[in-house]
């Protein structure tokens, strides 16, 4: 593989995954480090990627691929996520579960011993969740988004405005201290916002890859967060500014 080449697979893979690591890159292709910070200064300076530490994310909004895709990235992160997050569910009450693939691990593995109104916007999840006895599930119901197979949209603000969950467990394209927690739809964007304003505290599950990339808009802020569940792929620097602004973090 020549440098043009393999700056085309490093940018492919900026793309799907929300960030690339030098070491990593440097051990897949069998070359070393210097080669590689030379190929991320490269699509740097072409306004393909930023360089942050460690590695480099891409430009502009963040991917927004289908949820069969998302689904099968950062599979084993995103099973220590959703276990680590099950400490922040209440012993009974309600929660909000957002459409995600993250949160849809939650789903998965949330307690057969506890009796919980569980509240969604994704008929994947409602689906999932309906057949449990110990769960009332409340579906909301709007626009579907096919990459995600959430519901969107004003159809779902008004019955939210009316509830109060003790939890939110919510999902983000990208999280970053400058431009805050971020998706690719407006529609789901004022879902998201409408259920951290519903809930008396939020937790948002994202793998590493998330943080630091952005998306098109914007609903809410690193600060309105009380508990950031991540994956130990974030660097130390990273998870204390995070923390710095508001949200305890863990890294599974």
């Amino acid at each position: 593989m020549n440098a043009e080449e393999r700056q085309k697979e490093i940018l492919r893979l900026a793309r799907a995954d929300g960030k690339v690591d030098v070491v990593t890159l440097a051990t897949d292709f069998a070359v070393t480090t210097e080669t590689i910070r030379r190929d991320l200064t490269l699509l740097e300076r072409s306004g393909n990627v930023r360089r942050v530490y460690g590695g480099a994310v891409p430009v502009g909004r963040a991917p927004d691929p289908v949820l069969s895709v998302r689904d099968s990235v950062m599979t084993t992160e995103k099973e220590r996520i959703a276990k680590a997050a099950l400490a922040e569910v209440p012993d009974e009450g309600s929660i909000v579960l957002d459409a995600g693939s993250t949160t849809a691990r939650l789903a998965e593995v949330l307690p057969q011993d506890r009796e919980l109104t569980v509240i969604v916007n994704s008929p994947a999840l409602a689906m999932m969740l309906t057949p449990r006895t110990n769960l009332t599930v409340i579906m909301l119901g709007g626009r579907v988004r096919r990459s995600t197979f959430a519901t969107v949209d004003e159809w779902l603000l008004q019955p939210l405005a009316r509830m109060y969950v003790d939890v939110a467990f919510m999902a983000a394209s990208g999280v970053s201290l400058e431009r805050g927690l971020t998706t690719p739809d407006p529609g789901e964007a004022s879902v998201k916002a409408s259920m951290m304003n519903a809930a008396r505290r939020t937790v948002l599950l994202a793998d590493h890859s998330k943080v630091e990339n952005y998306s098109l808009a914007r609903f809410g802020s690193v600060s309105d967060l009380d508990v950031l569940v991540t994956d130990s792929g974030l660097e130390d620097s990273a998870a204390a500014a995070l923390g710095l602004a508001g949200p305890r973090v863990v890294r599974a």
